[in-house]
């Protein structure tokens, strides 16, 4: 095993280089040899307490925000014997109440001053993590300390937390259509005799069999500060962050009923070949893959099988999508190499359009394998892997909290936070003969359990594993009393706020390129990795309705040719030099995005323009991408919450230019030709419309004069096309649509209402009323969908920026039977919102919340050009960027209320439902009456009622 020694001190500051190779060619508008890549070190202070608690500092004067994340070393691998996905379940128990806190309080603690939290489980680890304004730090320790020593194990959580992940089970696995392969079928086969074998998420009979004293054995057998890390990350003082940790954690003791947290068993070898064939009820299109053991993280063949997952599958010029995909034998592939402090598994897969597909697919997948078991990569894909892993790790960096998480992440799987560092420089020393070599060795066909996945009943004796399951740990009974949330007059208040360092709002530089197109400019950090954002006109409110589709196809193909370039070719140039570039079409225009480390800028820029000029959309290309997104939208209409959100659009636009599915229908796909994206670009792709974000680790002069190069030459001689002034058009009747899915894993529930554009003047009272509504875990809905009744894993509610007027939905997925109760429920607060005035303390508490959101996403590169981005897009100053909280400020109660009023009326509300129609009908119509019952079948996206013409009038009256 390597590991290096944890150090107690300020981790030196040092660069972990990646140095491609050289030979991959010149490009007219960059250097013959591309710049070497790099990562900064992460920084770090590290001392222990006495009662065992690490604790990691990571200073950031830059940032306005810190973040607190408790890492405990107890994962999913230590759930006992009976109790698969127990620490996930704790983990949300932890989270909801103590002695000094009534059931989530943690919410309002930290969504009310503007900061974020959540928690998350996995193999090795539990984490609980916040990101506040920085003058919080000490109101967050204490949260800490409360849920680490205080922390309250009752019915009342247990029963209502149970409840919760059931429902996100149903969400995140019996819902999608691979849900059960990702998390049931892949592990159980990946392991023998591992705990890692069992689905972390649980099973729901496991989770039905669970006691309250299971939950206070676990809590007193792993919580306490010898199994925790304290990792602070932002904008502090180390000397008064060392005083405060010693205040709120110094005097708690280790466990009092300690289990060793060790696991000493160890993966057997395999036994040789087998094969599983597995099904589910809802699965589109059919699977073929393989999965192989794979060692620990710090095997020292660690970082070759993450290279070795590059080569496979990172990016367009991958091998497996080179040979599956580009050939057209199958829609996705993806391989993954996931490594745990004991063991890991190693999974190839490739999603194939039929049945038909899946022999060949299989044929050439194993050839590829082979293929890289056997033969050295090239100079120029180890390049490439490299550069992407250095680019990937650039990205994290960007911010504190990233640097937190990535260092969390090392500690958990390894025992020691160098490991982040040390992992990056083990892999700018792989060779193409150590992947060779991980390859024979990890990838034997010997040692292999090849895997399909169809559709068919759910029956998981078809994928069991024939070793039987150990049996694992069980824990010594509970011995410390069942604590109780003190009466109001007993608490312990938090703490309240510092005193908020003063860090200055970064400087937004405006400029024009020599044609005119317009630049915004803005260094967000010192992380040398940028953003560049290109923005013309023409989303898919400029297709028509027989070929809706045509905007995302000529954005999303753009990069798959060139002249005097082919898609495999731009790929491996991007990739190359660490970048990404993409393009996507919204309802109200398209973006390209570029995002590369700086010192690579000049050339990725230089061929992003190319595209953005000049794509000439191969026929072959056009035709194998149109057949693929045709299989990516059978796979969503499948998904009860992706179907809904469909399903929504069409019913509160009809055909109206915005009722336009962006991604198309199967029928408007098929007739979409190559030409008509090539007019598409003529048309909207247009030096005159043309707008451009630039934002991270580069100075905005830099980033001006890039543009230039890129763009400052552009001419055309045609117009830009016609972009329709009103794309929301009438509003449309209020309807209860129940698309009836018999196999549906779960329901999704919508109710919407029209809300108004970007630019209207109820904008930001409604925006403030809505995060009354449905903005985040302290919202309305979650509290009383969620929390109150344990009906689903989330509700919300929300609405998109656009140009004419938009839809806010209310949303929440839930077990079939409980749909109607989730519509009423949805309908009630859309009715208590609209009556009810809201009060200015709430409001003001709203406002941080919605200022802080904002202004976490404005520390990523991204996160920044994106927001500017948008507001270019609806006609808006970016300097609306750093003023919402001013914007926001200016709403008071009165004019919220009203919106919320005009708005946000439930007699105004037509109400979607995608899924078992039989488990909740007759609910639904006590709740609306008149319900549309439309079989999944029969559905027409493209069509104002939403049904095929083949369908008679006699199938469109309402159901018994």
């Amino acid at each position: 095993m390597i590991r290096k020694s944890m150090l107690a001190g300020v981790a030196a500051a040092a660069f972990v280089a990646a140095t491609p190779a050289s030979g991959h060619g010149t490009d007219d508008h960059g250097p013959g040899e591309h710049a070497e890549l790099s990562a900064p070190a992460i920084e770090y202070s590290l001392w222990t307490l006495k009662n065992g608690l690490r604790v990691i500092a990571i200073p950031d004067a830059s940032t306005s925000t810190v973040t607190t994340s408790l890492w405990y070393d107890i994962g999913s691998k230590l759930d006992p014997e009976g109790r698969s996905g127990f620490a996930h379940l704790f983990e949300h128990i932890l989270s909801r109440k103590t002695e000094n806190m009534p059931y989530n309080m943690i919410y309002g603690l930290t969504a009310d001053i503007g900061g974020t939290r959540n928690a998350s489980n996995w193999i090795d680890r539990t984490n609980y993590f916040e990101q506040v304004p920085a003058e919080y730090l000490e109101t967050m320790l204490w949260t800490h300390r409360e849920r680490m020593a205080k922390v309250v194990v009752d019915d009342e959580v247990f029963e209502t937390e149970r409840g919760v992940v059931k429902e996100e089970l149903r969400q995140r696995v019996l819902a999608p259509p691979y849900g059960r392969l990702q998390r049931f079928v892949i592990a159980e086969n990946a392991y023998d005799v591992m705990p890692h074998r069992r689905p972390g998420i649980g099973s729901i009979e496991d989770l039905d069999s669970a006691t309250l004293d299971d939950a206070r054995a676990f809590y007193e057998a792993y919580y306490g500060p010898d199994t925790a890390t304290l990792i602070v990350a932002g904008n502090f003082e180390l000397e008064r962050l060392r005083a405060l940790v010693e205040t709120y954690f110094g005097d708690i003791p280790p466990r009092a009923n300690p289990v060793d947290i060790a696991i000493e068993i160890r993966e057997l070898e395999a036994s040789g070949p087998r094969t599983v064939n597995a099904t589910a009820p809802n699965v589109p299109l059919p699977v073929v893959g393989a999965v192989w053991k794979a060692p620990p993280t710090t095997d020292p063949d660690a970082a070759a099988l993450e290279v070795l997952e590059a080569v496979l599958s990172r990016g367009d010029n991958s091998r497996l999508d080179n040979a599956l995909v580009r050939s057209g034998q199958a829609v996705q592939v993806a391989a993954s190499v996931l490594l745990f402090r004991e063991a890991g598994q190693i999974a190839t897969y490739a999603v194939v359009s039929g049945d038909d597909k899946m022999a060949p697919a299989t044929e050439t997948l194993d050839a590829e394998i082979e293929r890289i078991r056997t033969e050295p990569i090239t100079d120029e894909e180890l390049a490439e892997a490299k550069s992407e892993i250095v680019s990937g790790t650039l990205r994290r960096r960007e911010t504190a909290r990233g640097r937190a998480f990535e260092l969390g992440e090392a500690l958990v799987s390894s025992g020691d936070p160098d490991f982040a560092d040390y992992r990056l420089r083990q892999i700018t020393q792989v060779t193409a003969e150590d992947v060779m070599r991980v390859a024979a060795k990890y990838l034997d066909p010997q040692k292999r359990v090849s895997i399909t996945y169809t559709q068919g009943e759910d029956d998981p004796s078809k994928y069991a594993n024939p070793v039987p399951l150990p049996e694992f740990r069980t824990l010594p009974p509970a011995t410390g009393e069942i604590r109780s949330v003190k009466s109001e007059g007993e608490r312990m208040q938090p703490p309240g706020p510092g005193t908020a360092p003063e860090v200055a709002a970064p400087e937004i530089v405006e400029a024009r390129l020599a044609n005119d197109i317009r630049v915004v400019a803005v260094q967000t950090g010192d992380v040398p990795i940028a953003t560049i954002s290109m923005l013309v006109p023409g989303g898919s409110k400029t297709d028509p309705r027989t070929k809706a589709g045509i905007a995302q196809l000529a954005a999303s193909l753009a990069e798959k040719g060139v002249d005097g370039m082919d898609a495999q070719e731009i790929a491996a140039k991007f990739e190359s030099l660490g970048a990404s570039f993409g393009g996507g079409a919204g309802s109200d225009g398209t973006v390209f995005s570029l995002t590369a480390p700086v010192a690579n800028m000049d050339e990725a820029g230089a061929l992003a323009a190319r595209i953005v000029r000049g794509a000439t959309y191969p026929e072959d290309e056009f035709a194998r991408e149109r057949d693929r997104a045709a299989s990516g939208l059978r796979v969503s209409m499948q998904e009860p919450g992706s179907l809904s959100r469909y399903i929504a659009r069409v019913a509160m636009y009809g055909d109206a230019p915005y009722g336009t599915q962006p991604e198309g229908t199967a029928e408007s796909l098929a007739a979409i030709t190559r030409e008509d994206l090539i007019a598409h670009r003529e048309a909207y792709f247009h030096p005159d419309t043309m707008q451009i974000v630039a934002s991270g680790g580069i100075d905005p002069e830099a980033a001006i004069a890039l543009a230039e190069d890129m763009f400052g030459d552009w001419s055309v001689d045609t117009e830009a096309g016609d972009v329709p002034a009103e794309a929301a058009g009438e509003s449309q009747p209020v309807r209860t649509i129940v698309v009836d899915m018999p196999d549906a894993g779960q329901a999704s529930v919508i109710a919407a209402v029209r809300a108004p554009s970007r630019n209207d003047a109820d904008f930001y009272p409604l925006e403030l009323a809505n995060s009354v509504l449905g903005g985040g875990s302290s919202g309305r809905l979650f509290e009383e969908i969620r929390t109150k009744r344990s009906l689903s894993y989330g509700a919300y509610s929300g609405f998109a920026d656009r140009a004419d007027e938009s839809i806010l939905t209310a949303s929440a997925q839930t077990k079939n039977e409980t749909a109607g109760e989730v519509a009423e429920i949805l309908l009630n607060e859309f009715g208590r919102l609209g009556s009810e005035p809201l009060g200015e303390e709430l409001l003001a508490k709203r406002r941080l919340y919605l200022a802080g959101r904002y202004a976490r996403a404005l520390e990523t590169s991204g996160g920044f050009n994106s927001i500017v981005a948008n507001l270019l897009q609806q006609g808006l100053d970016p300097a609306e960027a750093i003023e919402l909280a001013d914007r926001l400020e200016a709403v008071g109660s009165d004019a919220a209320s009203a919106a919320a009023q005009t708005y946000v009326d439930p007699a105004k509300a037509t109400v979607v439902i995608v899924g078992d129609a039989a488990q909740f009908l007759e609910d639904l119509q006590k709740v609306r009456g008149e319900v549309e019952v439309i079989p999944a079948y029969e559905l027409n996206l493209a069509s104002a009622d939403l049904r095929r013409e083949s369908v008679g009038a006699e199938a469109t009256s309402d159901a018994d």
